[in-house]
């Protein structure tokens, strides 16, 4: 059984202004770093293989302080780096109503479609089970590229839905199928607060 744990990336000034980022790249900001470094100490106490991150800095970054706790080195994708949004990159919503109106979600906006994301996505994943079957891998990655393969591989709704920064949802692959034991796992986030 290969097992892969799906992180989103720790929080950048971006995510907190609610603005879209896709494949601009923003760093994280250090609450963003704070957040890895729970997600580190959390990860510390199991046993991983192998580190995946987007190559996007806000999760190379995240990957980097986890793979530095686990001792592992850190192997960068662009094919799972985060959906291209086109021009409603950089906007949040007041943006977005002042330049298209209010209807401006159903106009099109040069966003990358979901056929091309869940084939990168799953192009990756593929790759990962052959050359790695057995291992425990992470993979630090973004919120909707994250949620657009969960629902895709799981074929469910029940994985729609914000992912917190730095959660963790938990894949495993075995005899052609996958299932998940954890989604959207932020308990790092609630124990580093006391």
């Amino acid at each position: 059984m290969t097992i892969i744990a799906f992180v989103r990336h720790g929080v950048t000034d971006w995510n907190a202004e609610r603005r879209i980022q896709g494949i601009i790249d923003v760093p994280l900001n250090n609450q963003g770093r704070a957040q890895a470094q729970a997600l580190a100490s959390r990860f510390e106490k199991e046993h991983w293989d192998l580190l995946f991150t987007s190559q996007l800095t806000r999760a190379r970054e995240t990957g980097s302080i986890i793979g530095q706790a686990l001792g592992i080195p850190v192997h960068t994708d662009k094919r799972i780096r985060e959906v291209n949004f086109g021009r409603l990159e950089g906007t949040n919503e007041q943006d977005r109503i002042k330049r298209w109106g209010t209807d401006w979600s159903k106009l099109e906006h040069g966003k990358e479609k979901i056929e091309q994301v869940l084939k990168r996505g799953n192009e990756f994943l593929e790759d990962l089970v052959e050359q790695h079957q057995g291992r425990k891998i992470i993979v630090v990655s973004h919120g909707t590229f994250i949620r657009a393969m969960l629902k895709g591989l799981l074929a469910s709704d029940e994985y729609d839905g914000s992912l917190v920064n730095t959660s963790v949802s938990m894949l495993h692959h075995k005899e052609q199928k996958w299932a998940c034991s954890l989604f959207n796992c932020d308990a790092h986030l609630k124990q580093s607060s006391h």
